[in-house]
């Protein structure tokens, strides 16, 4: 952090600077430690959009505490087996603190205001690069997340890796509206504090032009969202009539945008870069990036490596594939985690001798570009050939008046696999089925076209696929 480090709650306009973040956090780590808590512990960090829980976390990581991130939106439903699953001590929330869950006799009574106790200078709990730093979620849509165990060496890694990536300054302010739990939002708020620039925090993008209004009152420079993040800019806010010079640049991950959206989002804000990435929590964040400049030449692409990663593309023996043909991705660095906490059989099969298996297949052109096909199991296979969710949902999301689209399979007599297509139409398209039936490809035998009022989403914002396949 820098001088020009800041924390702010946009929705309340509460700021923090430099050095009450530092002693804010410090703070904390006493906090935690006055009801004894101590280093190896872990906590279970409740995180909202919003700058108390990012530093409850930060000052738990000050202070030696292995903190296990979770949407705070989950915890009513999940958060008891989190608790469970991660050995947890305790539970912060932004009500207190708690050293079981549930019952109000469980609650522990902090010693004094933190930031107040921060003048007692306690230093950082010491600890080696391989050290656990943090237990983060992955950003799986069914059941209890795993915990990936992210060590202080893969932090620092992917942090100053996406910092010379984003060419990322000193005078930096981030628009978060993402929670910290992503990993996502975490390597956001990561980045832009440790090159010693700010983040604003968020929690009104139910109601984007607040959003975009709060981007110019506090003077972002970064924008982060996920693909229905911008759907949502483009379609159902005033992004036209909203200048906004200063932002410098609009990342963008967490799935794939249809290219015809991020052209749109280039020429409405041509002073801002779009950066495309691709990343996953087993990697800390982020796993690659399209360079700015080369977006019109490589659009649709995931770009290249983060430059202390290597990347490979495999067949089903693990043999690596010549350029341009499709195979798993595999991502090999500092960043790369260790496994998952507590599970063996899921650690062996995701990674093996350094080397993270994505699960996700690609394929690299000549120049090293990274192009993503698809995931295991995003794949429906028409007539024995196999076509990916993904293209489908490209060629969908360009027709003129579709909003949001997402495709699934559904058995077929004929086709063995057909198409089954949900789609949310802009306000006051009619014929929307007709004009998305004329646009898909003979080869493609789609049993159905259906028009939704919103497409159910991942508590991260992704869309849930799985929630439409068990509608079918």
């Amino acid at each position: 952090m820098g001088q020009n480090s800041h924390l702010i709650d946009a929705a309340t306009g509460e700021t923090l600077g430099g050095r009450d973040i530092a002693e804010s956090i410090v703070g904390f780590a006493v906090g935690f430690s006055s009801v004894g808590l101590q280093a190896g512990d872990r906590l279970l960090v409740s995180c909202g959009h919003d700058p108390a829980s990012t530093l409850a976390y930060l000052g738990a990581v000050y202070g030696g505490l292995v903190p296990v991130l979770m949407e705070d939106r989950a915890l009513p439903r999940l958060g008891e087996s989190m608790l469970a699953k991660a050995n947890a001590k305790a539970v912060w929330t932004a009500t207190g603190l708690r050293g079981a869950w549930g019952g109000k006799n469980d609650v522990l009574q902090l010693e004094g205001n933190f930031s107040a106790r921060a003048a007692q200078l306690l230093e950082p709990a010491p600890c080696e690069e391989d050290d656990l730093a943090a237990l983060m979620p992955t950003s799986g849509s069914t059941g209890l997340p795993r915990l990936v165990m992210v060590s202080h060496r893969n932090l620092l890694a992917n942090t100053e890796a996406i910092v010379r990536s984003q060419h990322l300054g000193i005078d930096e302010s981030a628009m978060l509206i993402m929670p910290v739990s992503y990993c996502f939002g975490a390597s956001v708020m990561h980045s832009h504090l440790y090159q010693g620039g700010g983040v604003v925090f968020d929690s009104r993008f139910m109601f984007p032009d607040k959003v975009l209004h709060a981007i110019n009152t506090y003077a972002c420079t970064t924008f982060a969202g996920v693909p229905t993040v911008y759907n949502i800019l483009l379609s159902r806010s005033h992004l036209r009539a909203f200048p906004l010079p200063g932002l410098r640049r609009f990342l963008q991950a967490g799935g794939a945008l249809a290219p015809e959206r991020i052209r749109q989002m280039r020429d409405i804000v041509p002073t801002a870069e779009f950066l495309v990435m691709y990343g996953q929590t087993e990697a800390t964040a982020r796993i690659s990036c399209l360079p700015p400049d080369r977006l019109g030449e490589k659009l649709g692409s995931a770009g290249l490596p983060l430059d202390n990663l290597v990347i490979r593309i495999v067949d089903e023996m693990g043999r690596e594939v010549p350029t341009g043909q499709t195979g798993e991705i595999q991502v090999c660095g500092p960043s790369v985690c260790s496994g998952y906490l507590d599970d063996a059989e899921a650690t062996q099969r995701k990674f093996n001798g350094g080397w993270l298996k994505t699960g996700d297949f690609g394929c690299r052109d000549d120049e090293g570009y990274l192009w993503i096909k698809g995931r295991t199991g995003e794949f429906i296979k028409i007539r024995g050939v196999r076509v990916s969710f993904a293209e489908v949902e490209a060629k969908l999301a360009a027709i003129p008046g579709v909003y949001q689209c997402v495709a699934t399979a559904v058995p077929h007599p004929e086709a063995g696999e057909a198409l089954a297509l949900f789609v949310v139409a802009d306000t006051g398209v009619h014929n929307i089925i007709e004009r998305v039936r004329r646009a898909l490809p003979p080869p493609w035998t789609c049993a159905s076209v259906n028009v939704v009022a919103e497409l159910p989403e991942t508590a991260n914002g992704k869309i849930a696929r799985f929630q439409l396949q068990i509608m079918q």
